[in-house]
């Protein structure tokens, strides 16, 4: 699993023109699934997410974790991450998951960050997507 999280202003995401979701403050999340990932990472990843203190305290110190913040989390699905760029000019996606279960996957980790987070909002699954943010920082982490 790749996951790329980014500190946000504010961010969305459009599918053909209209927006399928939308946040205020917070972390915008790219997921992506591969062929090895179980179901037992989810939980794993979103914690570590939900905890993660890459917020700013009082002193300028990131020591506040999105729920003290009161932030909302967007997450959208990008195989691409999955990518593997050692042979070539042409990135090879044999490595994410297939369609069918990655979908699923990703609607399972937003079901499992929606128990934590009181604003999720996501992306498409498979769709052609437009997103925009503000990135506050900036600051981006890869797991």
């Amino acid at each position: 699993m790749k996951v790329v999280i980014q500190r946000v202003l504010n961010a969305s995401v459009r599918v053909d023109g209209n927006i399928t979701g939308k946040i205020k403050k917070g972390l915008l999340i790219f997921l992506g699934i591969e062929s090895g990932d179980s179901d037992d990472m989810l939980k794993k990843y979103a914690d570590k997410i939900v905890r993660m203190r890459i917020f700013e305290d009082e002193n300028g110190k990131t020591n506040r974790a999105l729920s003290d913040v009161n932030g909302e989390l967007l997450i959208v699905s990008q195989f691409t991450l999955c990518a593997d760029c050692s042979h070539g000019n042409r990135p090879s996606f044999i490595g994410a998951k297939e369609p069918v279960e990655a979908k699923r996957m990703y609607e399972k980790f937003i079901s499992v960050c929606r128990e934590q987070v009181p604003v999720v909002e996501h992306g498409e699954f498979g769709a052609d997507m437009k997103v925009e943010l503000l990135n506050d920082g900036p600051f981006t982490i890869i797991l």
